[in-house]
């Protein structure tokens, strides 16, 4: 008997299988080539970023300072002789007119001869004119003072009633301060002075004979209330007419004095503002520059660079209780104002650069870096302000590198402050 076979029904669905695995290949080749692909696609850059915003802006001129007593007087020997042993310290407390610096024994060592004596006659007629141009250069400062005040006065009236911007105003604020300190300079030149011309005129009297009596001692008097700064003269000895004894001073009437270069000191004008920091405080002083020295001086730098220096002067505007222990010769470091503003828009130096004389900056447009042009006005080194180019706002890319190039797939970072 013959077996019938066995036969399977055909599903008109079903795929053949060679077909089926001759896909699976072509699938794979697919699949590696997408993750090559995904691989190889550049991805974006990471950059810092900042974004451009309105604030102030302070331009500066940073060097070192150091105070110094506005006015210092040394105590020189008036006369020959004997120096008794001087028992002032340095910051010791002297009264003008009163506290008795030291002690001179001429015994005779004054005596003049006919030379000397017309010396010592000319010595106190030069010291009676200087007396007078002292007291009329007083007088002037005091009006000058008394003048200052009174637009200082209508200034405050004027920007009370918004008449005038408020650069007026710290203009005559500015002016009433360097007239009261020049009216105080004066005053304290006016008693030094009238100081020279007793000490002149006491040198003139002990010339004369005693008729035979023995001299007295010479007491030599503070010619201005303030400390004993320093003590050049301590022990007894034989010391010669000229002789610098003692130096003395107020140490509460501080100036600073700034070394700067020559081409920084062109840009600095009187009364501009300036920022005294780590001087041992916890917050900067407030001076204002008085006067920047029409002298220059050739200094050599730390690397050995000769470089042109100037001395600016600037006076404490704080008063003496915000810095109590700020003494003569001490070290601050010195920020002078050479430009400000309020509200400018700025962006961190580092974003810009120059190409083909032109300032340029990456902006960042979505996820891609855009060159673009701007234009710079002031800058502090840090902060740069731009005056065109930007809008308020915007983010740009500090520091890009040769890696950013316009169009790059960029990936901004927020930069920590």
């Amino acid at each position: 008997m013959t077996k019938t076979p066995d036969i399977t029904p055909f599903d008109g669905n079903a795929a053949p299988a060679p077909r089926r695995r001759r896909w699976l290949p072509i699938t794979g080749v697919v699949l590696l080539v997408t993750l090559i692909v995904i691989g190889l696609w550049p991805r974006p850059l990471p950059v810092e970023q900042a974004v451009a915003a309105r604030g102030p802006l302070l331009v500066t001129v940073d060097e070192e300072g150091q105070t110094r007593v506005r006015n210092r007087y040394v105590i020189a020997s008036p006369a020959g002789g004997h120096l008794r042993r001087i028992e002032w310290k340095a910051g010791a407390v002297v009264e003008a007119g009163v506290t008795v610096l030291g002690v001179l024994e001429t015994g005779g060592a004054d005596l003049l001869d006919a030379r000397s004596l017309a010396q010592a006659q000319a010595r106190v007629r030069g010291a009676e004119n200087a007396r007078e141009q002292a007291s009329a250069r007083h007088a002037l400062a005091i009006a000058t003072l008394d003048q200052a005040r009174t637009e200082l006065k209508r200034a405050q009236t004027l920007s009370e009633q918004n008449i005038i911007s408020h650069q007026e105003l710290e203009l005559a604020l500015t002016n009433e301060r360097i007239a009261a300190q020049e009216e105080r300079a004066t005053g304290f030149g006016l008693k030094v002075a009238d100081y020279e011309l007793e000490q002149a005129q006491a040198v003139l009297v002990r010339s004369e004979p005693s008729d035979g009596k023995e001299s007295e001692s010479m007491k030599i008097f503070s010619p201005v209330n303030g400390r004993v700064l320093r003590v050049m003269q301590e022990s007894a000895r034989t010391v010669p007419a000229g002789t610098p004894l003692l130096e003395v001073g107020d140490p509460t009437d501080l100036e600073v004095r700034i070394e700067v270069l020559s081409r920084d000191g062109v840009a600095i004008t009187p009364g501009a503002r300036v920022l005294l920091e780590q001087w041992g405080g916890e917050k900067p002083l407030d001076a204002r520059v008085r006067l920047v020295e029409p002298s220059a001086f050739t200094k050599i730098s730390a690397l050995g660079v000769e470089e042109q220096r100037v001395y600016v002067i600037a006076d404490f505007v704080d008063p003496v209780a915000v810095r109590p222990t700020l003494g003569d010769g001490y070290r601050v470091e010195a920020r002078i104002v050479r430009w400000s503003a309020d509200n400018v828009l700025r962006v961190p130096a580092g974003a810009l650069f120059q190409r083909e004389g032109a300032w340029q900056t990456f902006v960042i447009e979505g996820s891609h870096a855009k060159l673009r042009g701007v234009t710079t006005g002031q800058s502090n080194g840090i902060e740069t302000e731009i005056t065109g180019g930007l809008a308020e706002g915007e983010r740009v890319i500090i520091y890009p590198g040769d890696r950013v190039a316009d169009g790059s797939r960029v990936r901004g970072l927020e930069v920590e402050k």
